[in-house]
């Protein structure tokens, strides 16, 4: 989705959506500069004509008249944008990807008054048990605690997996749901954090990779 358009682009493009969903009228050229750490008007009206030339947005000469058009992105403001950021395990941990794939439209009922949520694509089969199979998109509320069998993405190392989170006498383990893997145990010498709780899901029945 979003083709043709660079990554800058799609996070301009998604960004002008939320805060129409938040604010009910759109962001201001200098409002767009100032997220985005464009030091110039023209800076930000260069990407603002290349979303309206491959028709994801018109405007017009009056302030505040950016108006996001494209079918993907006017779904009755029941959608928000959120960026896809890269790949997280459903199985043993695999290198986390940070950057900004795609910005994929997500029900706004599903992040409502969640700050800050993003999309990690799920490689892997051993949360099956929780309905979580290969290629799903699962919906990250950031935060940095978890309690007792929470769905979580968690950092090991330098590497991401999705687990439930388990607080036993003998240290932590993050435990599948599928009975052929078994619990990871986090050492008290590795660099292990949470990043976020597992808040949705998004599957594409047909197939198509996102």
């Amino acid at each position: 989705m979003a083709k043709g358009l660079t990554q800058r682009q799609l996070e301009i493009l998604g960004f002008i959506q939320e805060y129409v969903d938040a604010e009910g009228y759109p962001p201001s050229i200098r409002e767009i500069g100032t997220r985005f750490e464009i030091g110039s008007l023209r800076g930000v009206t260069v990407h603002l004509d290349a979303l309206e030339r491959k028709g994801y947005i018109s405007r017009s000469n009056t302030p505040r008249s950016i108006k996001v058009v494209h079918p993907e992105y006017t779904q009755n403001n029941r959608v928000i944008m959120l960026p896809l950021l890269g790949e997280i395990a459903a199985g043993i941990p695999i290198a986390a990807q940070e950057s900004v794939q795609d910005m994929v439209p997500v029900p706004s009922e599903m992040v409502r008054g969640v700050e800050g949520a993003f999309l990690l694509r799920v490689r892997g089969d051993s949360m099956t048990g929780d309905g979580i199979l290969p290629r799903d998109l699962v919906v990250i509320r950031p935060q940095q605690t978890a309690v007792q069998n929470e769905l979580v993405a968690v950092m090991i190392e330098d590497e991401a997996t999705v687990k439930r989170i388990n607080y036993a006498p003998d240290g932590i383990k993050l435990m599948s749901s599928n009975p052929a893997y078994m619990p990871i145990e986090i050492h008290p010498e590795e660099r292990s954090f949470v990043i976020g709780k597992v808040i949705g899901l998004i599957r594409d029945y047909s197939g198509r990779a996102f």
